[in-house]
């Protein structure tokens, strides 16, 4: 991937934690995923009172993909920080996928899928769905 479309993705990250619904955490997080079509499909954390009916970003951001009958991905960027902080675009640590996000990741995307944690378009670091998951189970792709 290029590094232009690294901060593409990253931009897009964290312009979605604008639209993060965060009242309960205080804490907005953004995703963009890109599909093997090459179209990116974003998203943000959308809580709940109650924590369960909570959804991250990531997976807002794959839902709305899937929702529109994409299922081949390549990667994603995310960020995350308190609300004054992502409101001025400062993200002062590495926003990382939970674990259920990181299981949806496993269900759809190969094993070389790239996760980018960003705290701007200079400062990230990408890892591999197999480097973060390592012993992931299930999944429609296991050869990858």
């Amino acid at each position: 991937m290029s590094k232009g479309l690294e901060k593409e993705l990253i931009k897009k990250a964290m312009e979605m934690t604008k639209m993060s619904y965060a009242p309960y955490s205080g804490y907005h997080v953004g995703a963009a995923l890109l599909a093997a079509n090459g179209q990116i499909y974003t998203g943000c954390n959308i809580e709940n009172a109650s924590y369960g009916a909570t959804n991250c970003a990531e997976r807002t951001a794959f839902f709305k993909a899937v929702s529109e009958g994409v299922k081949e991905f390549e990667a994603i960027a995310v960020v995350g920080a308190p609300a004054d902080a992502a409101a001025e675009n400062t993200f002062s640590e590495y926003a990382y996928p939970c674990g259920i996000c990181r299981q949806v990741m496993q269900e759809f995307c190969k094993k070389d899928f790239q996760i980018i944690v960003a705290k701007s378009e200079e400062d990230y670091q990408i890892y591999t769905l197999r480097e973060i998951l390592p012993f992931g189970f299930g999944g429609i792709d296991q050869k990858g």
